[in-house]
């Protein structure tokens, strides 16, 4: 079983970029497709973006979109969120989570990394 761990939240100011990383342990977290996803104050938790588990296929939210970038380097299992040009709206517990498809079948939640950004 994958044990994910995430790191590199923050407060950063609006127009700001914060990177996130997701630590796999474990030997088979090439073989999933990996998905970070949000949840912020009162909302249901909201996917943000997924990857394959060769990474030659992303998808991503609409509202992040030109701004979010999904990568991963299974040699280090880990993965990664880059996130420029901040807004408020952004303001959430991100998650990453080992999927079995892009997008689909996500579990092995971490503990999520707070993300804030400020006005």
């Amino acid at each position: 079983q994958v044990q994910l761990v995430e790191s590199g939240g923050g407060l950063v100011q609006a127009g700001g970029s914060l990177r996130l990383s997701c630590a796999a342990s474990g030997r088979t977290f090439s073989r999933f497709a990996m998905g970070w996803f949000r949840q912020a104050p009162g909302k249901e938790r909201e996917f943000v973006a997924g990857i394959t588990w060769r990474g030659g296929t992303t998808a991503y939210a609409d509202s992040v979109k030109s701004r979010f970038t999904i990568s991963r380097e299974n040699a280090k299992n880990t993965g990664y969120l880059q996130m420029n040009s901040l807004e408020p709206g952004d303001r959430a517990v991100y998650y990453c989570a080992g999927c079995s498809a892009l997008g689909n079948g996500c579990g092995n939640w971490g503990q999520g990394t707070q993300g804030t950004v400020s006005t």
